[in-house]
């Protein structure tokens, strides 16, 4: 057996990391994702803000890794449905 074989090994796909510069608010028909602005640390979009739903616990100043930096979240309305 000379030959030793690879196994466990994972992959990633490219991504870019972002900080949590604030906490909008919560959205989703349950409020069961959070709306943040995230300024994008490195990449093409360096220094960009932008705001993101995330689904899951954050706080101010975690790091995200965003897959893409181009497409931003609607902005939560605050009049609700129907007004």
């Amino acid at each position: 057996m000379a030959e030793q074989e690879t196994k466990g090994q994972v992959n990633f796909s490219q991504a870019v990391p972002a900080r949590i510069d604030e906490i909008v608010g919560r959205t989703g028909t349950r409020g069961e994702a959070i709306q943040v602005r995230c300024k994008i640390l490195d990449g093409r979009d360096k220094n960009k803000t932008i705001t993101r739903n995330v689904k899951g616990p954050v706080q101010k100043d975690d790091i995200l890794m965003l897959r893409e930096t181009e497409i931003e979240a609607r902005p939560l309305n605050r009049q609700g449905r129907g007004k």
